[in-house]
């Protein structure tokens, strides 16, 4: 367990319980966005698929409507987008943390790591429509030059951020400076953002050139203290204290691939090499419910470690002397998914259409749901941002999803009152399903509530930044691949993947 962290992941009011926790595709979109009336997401309400005057003509767990599916797929990331967009901090324009106000946050909380989900996120509404050009250009403007003005330890941001002051807001005691993995997710949609914005006018050449200054001063190598690893954190108040190396198959690739792609402060390849691959959970190669798991925790872990790093990282094709990690993902995702379908712990509501254990919110608090921790909660998330990794079992759970009749039926009706002991401040991260009979329980202003639980009847809440960005990006990866053709695009990632001896089809010779 010594090398178990997934910081980021939890909140320091979290209980003991979570310290075990661990292509219909382009060519269908303009068919899509003409069946689509509105250009833009404003309705909260998620029409019930099966009704019999559907405008679509078919049920919602039909496999055999694509056109339908693809209406699904922009309406899921259009109400998620909002998120990023409607709820962004009206200073900074950074990503809140969340959605609501428990564990004593308090409201100006951002998430440095979230944020380069949302500016992902923003991307996608851009390029299919929803969101105007120019708009989205002045919000990251403000937001660089916000951040330009923040806190940071050798080029290096926090974990969270006060988005009015740019403060350092602590994440736990000792955790107030820099947090390479947190950084290394705002880069990846940073240096994203400046691929996409590629036109000339100036305010898209300001933004790409205020990326780069932020981007040149990344003392990645900094973060190894001289030795074949990185470091997770750095505070200027307890310095190297926390003593977390990043290590071990889990959610940190994508910091080891940017350490190494940097111009100025790159790390050498013997710190992958030797650092990355020496945690106790790297290799596994067992077998679990018929699937072979190259790396990783013993049944895979939670679901974010096949969809933080490869928001922009693209897997097909991604080999290096350890795996490759397409088939890698795959393998943890069908494990997953087979879990759910096995369901030894008979909990209320597992099935093909729902399904999907990764790190949320729960109805005792937070925890990291996977196969060897499972609470009966599934979070959206975890299904619908394995779409490029099982399509077919990611759609039927998107359909479900989407089914009014079906999320009533395991939400029924009832004066049940659901209060978490972690909810000190507000008690908002949990309510008690109690929804009109037409309303579907686990869908509100930013799409699909953040998890679900039916065998206590309940619903989150809420929503968090981590959670709702990959739904976007990972669905349109699988539509289109936008942002890993944006990503695997950038000369300073391909020099990265060539020095940490990476083969890919997107890598240039």
């Amino acid at each position: 367990m010594a090398q178990t962290h997934y910081k980021h992941r939890f909140r320091p009011t979290t209980p003991k319980l979570i310290l075990w926790g661990y292509t219909i595709v382009s060519m269908l979109t303009w068919v899509a966005t003409a069946l689509e009336a509105t250009a833009q997401p404003t309705s909260t309400a998620a029409p019930n698929l099966a009704a019999k005057n559907s405008p679509l003509g078919r049920a919602s767990n039909d496999p055999n409507n694509p056109i339908q599916d693809s209406i699904w797929m922009d309406s899921v990331q259009k109400q998620t987008i909002k998120y990023f967009w409607d709820f962004a901090h009206p200073t900074s324009g950074l990503a809140r943390e969340r959605s609501n106000v428990a564990y004593d946050y308090g409201s100006e909380v951002v998430t440095t790591g979230g944020s380069g989900m949302g500016f992902m996120s923003l991307i996608v509404g851009v390029e299919r429509g929803w969101l105007k050009r120019e708009d989205v250009v002045n919000q990251l403007l403000k937001t660089v030059k916000f951040l330009a003005k923040a806190d940071h330890y050798h080029g290096i941001f926090p974990h969270w951020l006060n988005g009015e002051t740019g403060k350092t807001i602590p994440f736990s005691r000792k955790d107030d400076g820099g947090d390479v993995v947190e950084s290394a997710y705002l880069f990846q949609g940073l240096l994203c953002a400046r691929a996409y914005f590629n036109q000339t006018s100036a305010q898209e050449t300001e933004l790409r050139n205020r990326i780069t200054w932020l981007w040149s001063d990344c003392e990645w190598n900094w973060y190894t203290q001289n030795q074949n690893t990185l470091y997770w954190h750095w505070s200027p108040n307890n310095g190297w204290s926390m003593n977390h190396k990043i290590q071990g198959w889990n959610e940190c690739l994508i910091a080891y691939v940017l350490a190494a792609s940097h111009p100025r402060f790159a790390i050498d390849a013997k710190v992958y090499h030797k650092g990355w691959t020496a945690g106790n959970h790297f290799k596994n190669g067992k077998t679990y419910l018929d699937v072979t798991l190259p790396l990783g925790f013993d049944y895979g872990g939670p679901l974010f470690f096949s969809h933080y790093s490869f928001l922009g990282l693209n897997p097909i094709g991604l080999k290096d002397r350890y795996a490759n990690y397409f088939e890698q993902n795959v393998a943890h995702t069908l494990i997953n998914y087979k879990h759910c379908q096995e369901n030894i712990l008979k909990f209320k509501g597992y099935g093909p259409g729902c399904w999907g254990l990764t790190a949320s919110d729960n109805y005792l608090g937070y925890a990291a749901h996977s196969p060897t921790e499972d609470l009966g909660v599934i979070s959206p998330t975890a299904a619908l941002s394995a779409m490029p990794y099982l399509p077919e079992q990611s759609l039927s759970a998107l359909r479900n999803f989407f089914d009014v009749d079906s999320m009533r039926s395991l939400f029924p009706p009832g004066d049940t009152t659901r209060v978490s002991s972690l909810n000190n401040v507000s008690g908002s991260a949990n309510r008690c399903v109690n929804t009109q009979p037409n309303e579907n329980p686990i869908w509100g202003p930013y799409g699909f509530r953040d998890a679900l639980c039916a065998k206590e009847n309940w619903v989150a809440n809420s929503y968090l930044a981590i959670d709702q960005g990959p739904i976007v990006v990972m669905i349109e990866n699988y539509r289109s691949g936008l942002l890993w053709n944006l990503f695997m695009s950038i000369p300073e990632i391909q020099h990265g993947l060539k020095t940490l001896d990476f083969t890919s089809p997107h890598i240039k010779p």
